[in-house]
């Protein structure tokens, strides 16, 4: 009966963790590029009880008894499906329609990935006009550089093209292209990407290594909508469900652990 209260307790602590990340799904209905996560399980190992058959001979019985110890969460999956469209009337709002990722610059130098599309344009280190996410740090182009605008051009000025190609207008109305466009990667594992806040994801051995769109071979390209932006992908009623789910499951490890309890005192009144 100890193995019984040691199993539940096991199943309490999987469903605590399933409802920290249900709560964290909810938590981010509104986040713009959020992709829903879902915990999966696993059972833990099994003891054998007994293999053999009570009779004389000793003969291996035909289904083995053994006793499951438990279960853990083996992994919070992350489901990267298209999330809704939202307008927006931000010209530096951009929204990827495919499997890309939009490539940022880190302050450590490194280089990371969102579906988060709500740019701004900034000043930059080197004092030039740089498209930057909301934290500051600058969006990649295709060359691998951050997205900059020349001297002499401002931001109103600048229009992007459907391929995601920045350029601009004149004053006579002539469109001068800036031989710059969005950096967009796609990766052969995307749950492997290793989350590390504020939207942004990072390489891991997981996910492989980043495929460039635009150098990949066999990549269906992504698209980029000026004035949209890709809202997140939780599904509340969903979440809600999951929600009352994880909460009975809890429960029944909860009522396991009290009828262990009881079974034992009552062996243990035995001997009064």
């Amino acid at each position: 009966m100890v193995r019984s209260l040691y199993t539940a307790a096991t199943g309490m602590i999987a469903q605590q963790q399933n409802v920290d990340n249900i709560s964290n799904n909810l938590a981010n209905v509104n986040t713009v590029g959020y992709k829903q996560q879902k915990t999966e399980f696993k059972s833990l190992l099994y003891q054998t009880v007994q293999t053999r058959t009570t009779t004389a001979n000793g003969e291996q019985k035909p289904i083995s008894a053994q006793v499951g110890l438990g279960t853990r969460v083996a992994s919070n999956t992350s489901v990267y499906t298209q999330g809704v469209m939202i307008a927006s009337e931000s010209n530096t709002d951009f929204a990827i329609v495919g499997d890309g990722f939009f490539a940022v610059r880190g302050a450590d130098g490194e280089t990371y990935y969102t579906r988060a599309g709500n740019f701004i344009w900034a000043m930059g280190a080197n004092g030039q006009v740089t498209l930057s996410t909301a934290e500051g740090y600058p969006v990649l182009g295709t060359n691998g550089n951050p997205i900059s605008l020349p001297a002499g051009v401002n931001a109103g000025m600048v229009e992007i093209t459907s391929n995601g190609q920045f350029g601009y207008r004149t004053q006579n109305g002539a469109f001068v292209d800036l031989n710059q466009g969005f950096a967009l990667y796609q990766f052969n594992n995307p749950g492997g990407l290793e989350k590390i806040g504020t939207n942004l994801l990072a390489e891991s051995d997981a996910s492989g290594a980043p495929l460039n769109e635009a150098t990949g071979q066999g990549l269906v390209r992504s698209q980029v909508r000026q004035n949209y932006l890709e809202g997140s992908n939780v599904q509340v009623a969903d979440e809600m469900v999951n929600m009352i789910i994880a909460q009975r499951a809890y429960q029944l490890n909860s009522k396991a652990i009290t009828t262990s309890d009881e079974m034992l005192e009552q062996a243990n009144n035995l001997k009064r």
